[in-house]
C-alpha cells in the first residue's frame, strides 16, 4: 500500500535525495543569454550578467553600439568592446504552497510537485555555480532567502518548501479562496526587491490565483530579468470525466457533483475555458515563457524535456 503522507506532503531528507535526480540531468555551467521562447529560454535582457572582457579591434558584423570610441579615436581605427557571462549568477525560485496546491486527483498533490521542482532546479543551480535563493509562500506565511552560492543555502530553501507544505483545514488564520491571488502576487513584488538585475527566476504556482496585477508584476520582474512560469495542474481541473459523483474541499467541508450533469459540465467548461484564457493572456503580455507540469508526471523528467540538450537551465 502507498504512502499516503509521499502523495501530499514531500518530507526534507526527500527533497535532498532529489539530488540524485538532478545530477542526471547534467547540468553545464552558464550559457550566454538568447532569446525569449515557449518553454524555458532566456529573454533577451543581459543586465549584470554580462562583464567586460576585452577590446579588440572592428570586425565585420559587429554590433556597433559595443564600439569602443575612446579606444578608436586614440588608435585611429575601430575598436570593439566584447563581453563574458559572469560565471555566478542569481537564481530565484518563486514556490507557490497555497491551499489551491493541497489537491490531486492522480500522482502526487500539487504543493508536492511545485517543491519537487522547486528542488531539482537549487541543486542544478547550485552545480553550475549560480547563486541560489527562493521566495516560499502559502496562504499564512511568504519567506524570503536571499540567494546565495552555498549549499547550506540550498538546504534552507528546501527546509522552508517541507515546512510551509500544510494542509490549509479550516484554520481561521488562512486565507479564504477569494483571496489567494495575494500570496502570488504579493510573492511577485516581493522579488522586484530582492532580485538583482540578471538573475535567473522561476515562478512555481497552479496560477490559479492570477489576478488583474499579475500580468504587471510578472512583466515589470521580467524587464530586467529571465523569467519563466512553471504551472502545475492537476488533470480534473482541465477536463471532468464523463460521469460519476465526486466530492472536492470546501471551507464548510466537502461538496459532491455530479458530473453526467449537463449544465454543470458547460459551466465547468466555461470556467476553464474563460481562465485559460485569461491565463494565456497574462503571460503573453508579461512576456514570460510558461511550461506546465501535471501532478501524474515525474518533475525531472519533464524537466529534462523542458530544459533543454545537456539540462540547461537556459
Amino acid at each position: 500500500m502507498a504512502n499516503i503522507d509521499a502523495v501530499t506532503h514531500i518530507s526534507l531528507p526527500d527533497l535532498i535525495r532529489l539530488q540524485a535526480d538532478a545530477r542526471a540531468l547534467k547540468l553545464p555551467s552558464a550559457r550566454p543569454v538568447r532569446t525569449r521562447q515557449a518553454g524555458l529560454q532566456r529573454s533577451p535582457q543581459r543586465g549584470r550578467g554580462m562583464a567586460f572582457a576585452e577590446v579588440r579591434q572592428y570586425q565585420p558584423g559587429d554590433d556597433i553600439r559595443s564600439i569602443d570610441w575612446r579606444v578608436t579615436a586614440r588608435r585611429q581605427a575601430p575598436h570593439t568592446k566584447l563581453y563574458e557571462e559572469e560565471r555566478e549568477r542569481p537564481v530565484l525560485l518563486l514556490c507557490d504552497l497555497g491551499q489551491t496546491l493541497y489537491f490531486a486527483s492522480t500522482g502526487a498533490f500539487k504543493q508536492v510537485r511545485a517543491a519537487q521542482v522547486a528542488s531539482l532546479l537549487a541543486w542544478l543551480a547550485l552545480w553550475a555555480g549560480d547563486q541560489v535563493g527562493g521566495i516560499v509562500f502559502n496562504d499564512r506565511e511568504l519567506s524570503v532567502l536571499r540567494p546565495a552560492r552555498r549549499k547550506k543555502s540550498v538546504l534552507r530553501l528546501l527546509d522552508t518548501l517541507a515546512e510551509q507544505q500544510r494542509c490549509p483545514g479550516r484554520d481561521p488564520e488562512a486565507r479564504s479562496t477569494n483571496d489567494v491571488s495575494n500570496g502570488l502576487d504579493q510573492a511577485l513584488a516581493e522579488a522586484r526587491r530582492v532580485a538583482h538585475t540578471g538573475s535567473r527566476i522561476f515562478v512555481i504556482s497552479d496560477f490559479l490565483g492570477v489576478s488583474d496585477e499579475t500580468g504587471a508584476l510578472l512583466g515589470a520582474l521580467a524587464h530586467h530579468n529571465s523569467v519563466s512560469a512553471l504551472r502545475v495542474v492537476d488533470p480534473l481541473e482541465l477536463e471532468l470525466p464523463n460521469s460519476g459523483r465526486f466530492a472536492v474541499a470546501g471551507p464548510d467541508g466537502p461538496v459532491w457533483f455530479d458530473a453526467a450533469n449537463t449544465k454543470f459540465q458547460e459551466a465547468w467548461h466555461r470556467k476553464v475555458e474563460a481562465h485559460e484564457a485569461r491565463l494565456k493572456e497574462c503571460f503573453r503580455t508579461s512576456g514570460v515563457a510558461a511550461a506546465t507540469l501535471s501532478t501524474a508526471d515525474d518533475p525531472a523528467v519533464v524537466l529534462k524535456s523542458l530544459l533543454g540538450p545537456g539540462g540547461r537551465i537556459g
